[in-house]
C-alpha cells in the first residue's frame, strides 16, 4: 500500500530522511533505509567545516531551532562517509560559489547517489549561501550542475523569499529533476532574560519542527500549482496525517527530520503505520491517489 515510484526508483513508502538529521554515516543511514523510502545525507561541503559551537540546537515552543552550521568532513572524505550505504540514497552538497557545486556534484556523481539535491540556502552560516532567493543565481546553479552529471538533481528552496513560485519555475526551467522544498525557516533568536544575551552561539538560527508545517503546505500547495516536476515537501512532519496533508498539498515525497530528534529512526515507522491505517480508514489503496487532491 505505501510502496510507490520516484523516478523509476522503487521505494517501499514515501518518507523521506530530510538532510542535516542523523545522515552522519552509511550505518545510521541504513538503519534509517529499514524503515523510510530515501534517506539524504547530511550537506557535503567543499572542505572540512565544524560548523558552529555549542550551544546549537535548542528545543523550543513548537519545534527547534538549531545553528549547526553544516558541519562536513568535505566532499574529497565522502567515501568515509557513505561506504558501506546499501538502501535508496540522496547526496546533498552545498557550496560557497558554482564552481563549488559543480566541482562536488562531479565528484558525488562517482559514488551513484540515487538522486543529488541542491542545498541551495542555509540560514545558520555567515556567508548565507542564499543561491536560493535569487532567480538568476538559481538558474545558474542548476544548469551548470545539470551539465556536470548525469545523476536526477533535486534543487532545495527556502521559505524566506517574498514569491517562492518564482523560485521553483526558476529551477524548473533550468533543468531540476524535481523539488524539495522547504528548508528551515528564519533565521530567529532566543535570549536568555537572566544572562541578557543570544543563547545559541551564532546567535540565530534556524526554525524547523510542528510550527512550520503550515509554511511548508502553503509553500508545496502554490509550487505543485506552478510546476510539472515533483516535489518532496518537508517542514514539521511529526505524525501520518501530517503526511496525508503535505501529499494533498502536492508532495509525492515527505520528509521527515525534527520527528527523529526525541524518537531516533522509529519515527519513521510509527509515521509509515499511521500512513497506511489512516489510508486503509479512509479508502486509498496507493499514496499516489493522495498527492494534490486539496486541489
Amino acid at each position: 500500500m505505501l510502496k510507490t515510484t520516484f523516478f523509476g526508483k522503487g521505494l517501499k513508502n514515501p518518507l523521506v530522511l530530510a538532510s542535516g538529521i542523523l545522515g552522519t554515516g552509511s550505518d545510521i543511514l541504513n538503519r534509517v533505509g529499514k524503515y523510510a523510502g530515501l534517506v539524504t545525507t547530511k550537506s557535503i561541503g567543499p572542505v572540512e567545516r565544524l560548523g558552529n559551537k555549542n550551544p546549537c540546537v535548542l528545543e523550543v515552543a513548537g519545534g527547534i531551532i538549531n545553528c549547526v552550521g553544516l558541519p562536513s568532513p568535505g566532499y574529497l572524505h565522502l567515501e568515509e562517509e557513505i561506504h558501506g550505504i546499501n538502501t535508496p540514497w540522496i547526496a546533498s552538497i552545498y557550496g560557497h560559489s558554482v564552481g563549488d557545486f559543480v566541482k562536488i556534484a562531479k565528484h558525488v556523481s562517482g559514488f551513484n547517489p540515487d538522486f543529488i539535491e541542491l542545498n541551495m540556502s542555509c540560514p545558520n552560516t555567515s556567508d548565507g549561501m542564499a543561491f536560493a532567493t535569487n532567480k538568476d543565481a538559481s538558474i545558474e546553479l542548476v544548469k551548470e550542475v545539470k551539465k556536470t552529471t548525469k545523476i536526477r538533481v533535486i534543487a532545495k528552496l527556502t521559505p524566506n523569499v517574498t514569491n517562492i513560485v518564482e523560485i521553483a519555475k526558476s529551477v524548473e526551467s533550468a533543468g531540476a529533476d524535481a523539488i524539495t522544498a522547504i528548508n528551515s525557516v528564519g533565521p530567529g533568536m532566543i535570549i536568555n532574560a537572566d544572562v541578557k544575551k543570544p543563547v545559541l552561539s551564532f546567535k540565530t538560527g534556524g526554525l524547523t519542527g510542528p510550527m512550520i508545517k503550515p509554511i511548508a503546505l502553503r509553500c508545496v500547495y502554490q509550487i505543485y500549482e506552478n510546476v510539472k516536476i515533483p516535489i518532496i515537501g518537508t517542514g514539521g512532519i511529526l505524525t501520518g496525517t501530517d503526511a496525508v496533508e503535505m501529499m494533498m498539498a502536492g508532495a509525492s515525497l515527505v520528509g521527515i527530520g525534527s520527528a527523529t530528534y526525541k524518537e531516533g529512526v522509529n519515527a519513521f515507522a510509527r509515521i509509515a503505520k499511521e500512513l497506511e491505517s489512516w489510508m486503509k480508514a479512509n479508502g486509498y489503496k496507493e499514496v499516489k491517489e493522495l498527492v494534490g487532491i486539496a486541489h
